[in-house]
Formats: structure tokens, C-alpha cells, sequence
């Protein structure tokens, strides 16, 4: 009896909605550890530890060799925009409530369909852009519990400001992946870019990083930093390398749309309540539009 084969484009599907409910994971997880350690050391780490894994399973386990990549500058480009991306997120929910910026973060997916229209002459047709417009009004109205008052009050503050920044950059590596390709695994791309990643952020927060006393950090930040070095980004990374090699950008960062719901499921399973009706109705619209998206045919 032979198993039936699953096409990578439906592979990628599948990735991208692990993708989201890791990144959900890390909303939760990276508020525990912000009060005890800055966004740079943090993050600095983070990428330490899940550029050794992913080298230790590319080039150990999946016996991939190794050797310095063909015009390294590809990834000092990607990985400087990550560190954009992850360093402003994290300094956002230092200033700011991740409520605030999820509803930034909804801004993503309609600048990655720009952003790609201009790097790699991808074309978001109106079916794609009408997808990602009733997504992004679902995941907004979950970000705001179904509380119309809620949204109308929202103000944009410095946090979310800055936040917007790293938006910008992220919109613009998804669209690189595709157009840096030269042929490599995805998990050897994956590696240098945290490589990569972890180099710019280390830089940029160096005095921080020497100034902190980590023997005396608490055993929660060291669990959040290994979650986070895991799931959210050496798993992570893979995900969105594999699925930007069989998708086109807006549907690949459009997953993304998901999170919220996904902080709903999270929230409720761990104890903390459950939602109203009214917000499963905007999740349910979220999924609704994604479904949309995956059906329409790639350009």
C-alpha cells in the first residue's frame, strides 16, 4: 500500500499554519521573559542558539555539506532585516501591549504584496487582494475581542511606531527569499540567515549583552529562550524558506493573519478563558479569507 503524495505547494500550506501558531507562541512566551531581559540580549541568544541547532541538524543530521555560500551578501541583506523586524517587536512590547502590535503587525501582508510586485514582479491579482483585505478585517476584529469602541480608541503611540519600522523590513525579506534563491537547500539558507541575523543583532546590543549578570537571570527567561530559539525561529525559518520557494510572498506572510486566533485557542487550552462569540465570528472570516487565498491560483 503506497501512501499518497502531498505536493510541496500544499506542504507549504501546511507549514505556514505551524508557522502561525508558533509565531502565537512567542507573543505569549516573549512577554514573560521582556521583564528581566532587554530586547537585544535577547534576541541575541535566541539567534545564537537556533543558528547552532539548524547548523547541527543541516549539516550533522541531514548531512548537507558545508561550505560559505555563493555571494554572501544575500544574506547579510535578509538577516539585517530580520534583526530589524525582531529587535523593533520586542522593544514595541516593552512600550506597548501586544494587542497593539498584532494590529500593526495586520499591516504585513498588503506591503509584502507591494513590496513583491516591485523585487520579483509578483502580481497580486484582485482575488488575492480582496483575500487579504476580509483576513486582515477578521484578524482585526479579533485583535480588538469584537469591540468596535475598542478599535476606534486605539491610539498609535511610539511603540507601535517603531513596531511599524520592523513591519516594513519584514515585508521586505519575504519577498527576497525568493529573489536571493541560488539553488541551496532551504536548510542551509535557513542557517546562514540566522547566522546571519545573529551577527547584526549581537553588534547592534553588545553593551547590553556584556552588561547582563545571566547566571542570575530566572529559570523562565532560559525556557522562553529556548522556545523561542526553536519553535518560533529555527523552525520558523525553515518554514517560511521552504514556503517562499512554492508560494507567492503574499500568500506566504498572509498566514500571519492567524496568530491572533491562534493567542485565542493558546489562552483558552491554558486556563485563562475563552472568547465571545463575536470574536470567534472575526477568526472564523480570518480562516474564511486564507481558504480563499490558498484556492486562487498562483501567479
Amino acid at each position: 500500500m503506497t501512501l499518497p503524495s502531498v505536493s510541496p505547494r500544499a506542504l507549504a500550506h501546511l507549514g505556514m499554519l505551524l508557522f502561525a501558531a508558533f509565531i502565537a507562541g512567542s507573543f505569549t512566551s516573549g512577554a514573560l521573559a521582556v521583564p528581566y531581559l532587554a530586547p537585544a540580549p535577547l534576541n541575541a541568544v535566541r539567534f545564537i542558539l537556533a543558528a547552532l541547532l539548524m547548523g547541527a541538524f543541516a549539516f550533522g543530521i541531514a548531512r548537507q555539506k558545508f561550505a560559505l555560500p555563493a555571494a554572501p551578501w544575500r544574506f547579510g541583506i535578509t538577516g539585517f532585516l530580520t534583526a530589524i523586524y525582531f529587535v523593533t517587536m520586542f522593544i514595541a512590547l516593552t512600550m506597548t501591549l501586544p494587542v497593539a502590535t498584532s494590529a500593526v503587525y495586520t499591516l504585513v501582508p498588503i506591503m509584502t504584496a507591494v513590496t513583491a510586485y516591485f523585487l520579483v514582479g509578483q502580481r497580486a491579482g484582485p482575488a488575492v487582494l480582496l483575500s487579504l483585505l476580509l483576513a486582515g478585517i477578521g484578524a482585526i476584529w479579533v485583535i480588538f475581542r469584537g469591540d468596535l469602541d475598542a478599535l476606534l480608541r486605539f491610539d498609535v503611540g511610539l511603540g507601535e511606531l517603531i513596531y511599524f519600522v520592523g513591519c516594513v523590513a519584514y515585508a521586505i525579506y519575504t519577498p527576497l527569499l525568493r529573489k536571493f534563491q541560488r539553488g541551496e537547500p532551504a536548510l542551509v539558507l535557513s542557517f546562514w540567515t540566522l547566522t546571519a541575523t545573529a551577527l547584526w543583532i549581537t553588534a547592534y546590543g553588545l553593551p547590553e549583552i556584556l552588561a547582563v549578570d545571566w547566571l542570575q537571570l530566572p529559570a523562565v527567561v532560559w525556557w522562553v529562550l529556548l522556545y523561542l530559539a526553536v519553535a518560533p525561529t529555527a523552525i520558523c525559518f525553515f518554514l517560511i524558506q521552504f514556503a517562499s520557494r512554492h508560494l507567492p510572498a503574499a500568500k506566504v506572510i498572509a498566514y500571519g493573519y492567524l496568530t491572533p486566533a491562534f493567542v485565542i485557542v493558546f489562552e483558552g487550552v491554558a486556563g485563562h478563558g475563552w472568547t465571545t462569540l463575536s470574536v470567534v465570528i472575526g477568526a472564523g472570516v480570518t480562516v474564511l479569507g486564507l481558504v480563499v487565498l490558498a484556492l486562487v491560483p498562483d501567479r
